[in-house]
């Protein structure tokens, strides 16, 4: 009795250690098909776009309500679809112009770009709206600049540190700021260069990029700051 009892047994045992149990295996290659299908998208939509990384998520509000905090933002190279009437050979489509056209991103007139503030490739970069575009030694307070966008002592080219500007490129602005970005000290950014943009935002996913922003250095997805400006 206790010997049919072993025999049962025992091919159980072997059944549980065989080397065919994939158990293990599965596992990984779930795991490894994970990775490879994220990385499969973020190369199809890098085609697509131009721009490594694709992606990028919102850390701050200066363009709400149209882009808010923690959206993921798809961007685009500014050459490759770029709007109606957009200047020279840049592909960007300024406030001024869709106007004109009736071209409208997130909501209101113009291109919104993402951009390296002074230029520089190590600072977060900043999305905001292509405002105007103006040439270098241009007085652009009397040409195109709107007095509800400069705070009270900066309402002369005189008191604005790129005016006559220094460079030809965009003055631009956050949906949600009271002034231009281009204020001198108390700004964002000198005149953006072309060179400057990253490139376009074209749509967003609400509230995806906080995860983004929830794991910070370890995610793949950069942030971008919609830069915020105190007037006192």
């Amino acid at each position: 009795m206790s010997d049919r009892s072993e025999e049962r047994r025992g091919p159980r045992s072997e059944s549980s250690s065989s080397p065919g149990d994939t158990r293990g295996g599965s596992f990984l290659d779930d795991f490894l098909g994970s990775i490879f299908a994220v990385l499969g998208i973020g190369l199809l939509l890098f085609a697509i776009s131009g721009v490594w990384p694709p992606m990028v998520a919102i850390e701050s509000p200066s363009m709400e309500p149209n882009i808010d905090t923690g959206d993921l933002v798809f961007v685009m190279e500014e050459h490759r679809f770029p709007g109606p009437r957009s200047v020279r050979d840049t592909g960007v489509v300024p406030v001024y112009r869709a106007q004109k056209s009736g071209y409208a991103k997130f909501n209101l007139p113009g291109d919104v770009i993402i951009y390296a503030p002074d230029g520089d490739t190590e600072a977060t970069p900043v999305i905001h709206r292509a405002v105007f575009w103006v040439n270098e030694s241009e007085n652009w307070y009397q040409t195109k600049a709107q007095n509800k966008f400069l705070p009270e002592d900066k309402r002369s080219c005189e008191a604005l540190e790129y005016c006559p500007a220094n460079h030809s490129g965009f003055v631009t602005l956050g949906d949600n700021n009271p002034t231009y970005d281009q204020l001198g000290s108390s700004g964002v950014s000198g005149i953006v260069k072309p060179e400057w943009v990253i490139g376009t935002a074209e749509f967003r996913m609400p509230i995806i990029g906080r995860l983004r922003l929830g794991v910070g250095s370890v995610s793949p997805v950069p942030s971008v700051e919609a830069a915020e400006i105190a007037v006192s």
